[in-house]
């Protein structure tokens, strides 16, 4: 069964605060359930305590789908990693998550509005050796908590080239599913049809949201930052843009899950009203065109 949730980046950014800084959760919330949302992902506004944000979530008829962890696995090993993690998994579990989206973010860039994104860091083949297994046994160890670790590929990180996610995915265990962003996986350079049919079996969550490729192109040939190339409207609400949605769905015909709605604009310059309804109807109509019901 799919089901469809989205996230609060469509109304506020965690990477930059000041961006929808100024819309109370209430009208986030009160948006998402007019929109048919049916749960929600973490935002920097909702609450940490597994019951608050539980209730928070059901007084708008909604469940609470999962949130972002930073894996540093770079930096220290699997166990320390986990150890690390106790608070995050506990009141993410309590909420009601089945699935825990990670990204390793050692000396990540996606959050620094000054660098740009060919800073990113690249990893080693001796950094790949070290990583890959870490994310393997902490995966394993997150399983015998109770929740699935996603990965999520990422602007600005050390997954972020179709070549990379193959590398990861091939250098990973089974415990370890894929997080499908459809926008980070095009303007990160790959084909996020193809992309969906070669880990079918292994996407255990998937964000929905398009590329305005003219200002993709544009961002990398000058060099700007993740965030500069967001607010300059680098993604939009799927059928919006680019992706070809409808082929992404047929390419997951098992898929059983949360299908997350983003948009992750500048509010000002998009009304989230606006945009996550369209995004919604869009969405529904591609999984029906897909086959999904």
């Amino acid at each position: 069964m799919i089901r469809i949730g989205a996230n609060p980046i469509c109304w506020s950014n965690d990477d930059l605060w000041e961006i929808g800084g100024d819309i109370p959760v209430e009208q986030c919330l009160t948006e998402a359930r007019d929109a048919g949302i049916q749960g929600m992902e973490k935002g920097h506004k909702f609450p940490s305590d597994g019951p608050e944000l539980k209730k928070l979530l059901a007084d708008y008829g909604m469940v609470f789908v999962s949130g972002w962890y930073s894996t540093f696995l770079l930096e220290r090993d699997a166990d320390a990693e986990f150890a690390a993690a106790q608070d995050e998994l506990k009141w993410r579990k309590e909420a009601g998550a089945e699935v825990l989206i990670v990204c390793e973010c050692t000396r990540t860039v996606h959050g620094t509005q000054s660098a740009p994104l060919t800073s990113r860091p690249v990893l080693t083949d001796a950094e790949w050796a070290v990583f890959l297994p870490r994310m393997t046994r902490f995966a394993e160890l997150v399983k015998g908590y109770g929740l699935q670790v996603v990965y999520h590929h990422h602007m600005g990180t050390v997954v972020q080239t179709p070549e990379e996610v193959d590398r990861f995915m091939a250098g990973t265990g089974p415990a370890v599913k894929l997080l499908l962003d459809t926008g980070h996986m095009t303007w990160g350079g790959g084909d996020a049809v193809a992309m969906a049919r070669k880990y079918a079996d292994r996407i255990g969550h998937v964000h929905t949201k398009d590329v305005r490729t003219p200002i993709a192109k544009k961002a990398l040939a000058e060099g700007w930052s993740f965030l500069d190339a967001v607010l300059e409207g680098v993604y939009t609400v799927p059928g919006d843009g680019s992706i070809d949605f409808a082929g992404v769905f047929k390419a997951l015909p098992n898929y059983s899950g949360w299908v997350i709605l983003e948009a992750e604009q500048d509010p000002k310059k998009a009304n989230p009203k606006t945009y996550v309804n369209m995004g919604i109807a869009n969405l529904k109509r591609f999984l029906a065109e897909a086959g999904h019901r």
